[in-house]
């Protein structure tokens, strides 16, 4: 039931950091997410066992991987989510059938609440990563990619809990020792860096980030000790960074991508790791399980960042026949009006004046910088909202 996903080639990336890089596209996984080989590995080892029913704890990708392998072994599931976590996770779990439970602010809480319900239930805990079957599952991946690339060299793979990057850096380094294995993590959440260096797990704070599904306040003792042994490095992404990551592989690559997923392509167009100058660096793109709501705010921040998007606010006479010229205006500087509106309250304006906000497209920021130069020569005063 596990699809051999692709390894695609990104040559965008590749001139970035000067080496070829390829892209394993997890995100195209059933259950869009890297998580469905480890909870189908987890089931098969149960085997009866599991018939009273499974549960778990996670941010989200595997709550659905899970409720996926006990749908196709008809057992019953239960999940445990965050609060916070995605709606489109949180109802792509219940649309498999599991029973979803939003408990407490982080995937610590929800596996503590899982543990708890199982110890009362008689029901399966599968945990997400700190589980043998799971991390072994996971390492399939790196399987594939001894089988899939040649010259392999270095394989870059988002780190949360652990069980992926263990997984695929003993699948991989078993074969072939030599192939660096580098971790990378949310920066806004990233406690086994700190864990690797103490010797002992370390407990991160509570954080918002976009690559929620790493977002794993304290690392397993289990998982922590295979990462010490088995990876090779492990650096942070900023979430600017992994935001950015994200539209370049919509954009470029065709490929939706959450922030978990894309953290290993933020680390490498960032410089934070070192790329190997001869062979093939492979990065994971663990999961493509992100809201639209949220994808469409990245990608209008990127348009902003990019000097595409404009928003404008001046003010014009309040009378017939003044807002058709500002806009008149717009048009021949050739911008695209996508919002206009009218503002009168919360700002110091002449009983006969009123303000307006222009959102506009550009094509660049030299031609941001022509429509407001327009604009102000035409005697407007014109500021700059984002």
């Amino acid at each position: 039931m596990v699809r051999r996903t692709p390894v695609l080639s990104s040559r965008t990336i590749s001139d970035a950091t000067g080496s070829r890089v390829v892209l394993k596209a997890e995100n195209l996984q059933r259950t869009g997410s890297f998580k469905l080989r480890g909870a189908l590995a987890k089931l098969a080892a149960l085997g009866e066992r599991s018939s009273a029913g499974v549960l778990t704890g996670s941010a989200g990708n595997h709550a659905q991987a899970l409720a996926y392998a006990a749908r196709a072994r008809d057992v019953p599931c239960e999940v445990f989510m965050p609060t916070t976590a995605a709606i489109g996770k949180s109802e792509a779990a219940a649309a498999l059938g599991a029973t979803v439970r939003l408990v407490g602010a982080n995937v610590y809480d929800c596996v503590a609440a899982a543990r708890e319900r199982a110890d009362e239930s008689g029901m399966t805990l599968v945990h997400p990563f700190d589980d043998p079957d799971v991390v072994a599952g996971q390492g399939t991946i790196g399987l594939e990619l001894l089988e899939d690339v040649d010259d392999l060299a270095a394989v870059v793979v988002p780190v949360g809990g652990g069980g992926l990057a263990s997984g695929v850096a003993i699948a991989v380094k078993s074969q072939r020792p030599e192939v660096k294995i580098i971790g990378v993590q949310a920066e806004a959440c990233a406690p086994v860096a700190a864990s690797l260096r103490t010797g002992e797990p370390v407990v991160a704070g509570d954080a918002l980030t976009i690559a929620d599904g790493l977002a794993v306040k304290r690392p397993a003792e289990f998982t922590l000790g295979l990462m010490r042994r088995w990876l090779d490095d492990v650096v942070v992404a900023s979430e600017d960074e992994i935001a950015e990551a994200m539209v370049l592989l919509l954009e470029r690559a065709k490929l939706v991508v959450e922030g978990a997923g894309a953290v290993g392509v933020a680390a490498l167009l960032a410089g934070r790791v070192r790329v190997p100058e001869r062979g093939t660096t492979v990065t994971v793109l663990s999961g493509g399980n992100v809201d639209a709501g949220l994808l469409a705010s990245i990608a209008r921040r990127h348009e902003t960042e990019a000097g595409r998007r404009l928003v404008v606010l001046t003010r014009v006479d309040d009378r017939p026949g003044m807002l058709a010229r500002l806009l008149a205006l717009v048009a021949e500087r050739g911008a695209n009006l996508v919002e206009v509106s009218h503002v009168r309250e919360g700002i110091d304006l002449h009983v006969r004046e009123t303000a307006i906000e222009l959102v506009l497209e550009t094509r660049s920021r030299q031609h941001a910088r022509e429509v407001l130069g327009g604009i102000a020569d035409a005697g407007y005063e014109a500021r700059v909202l984002r």
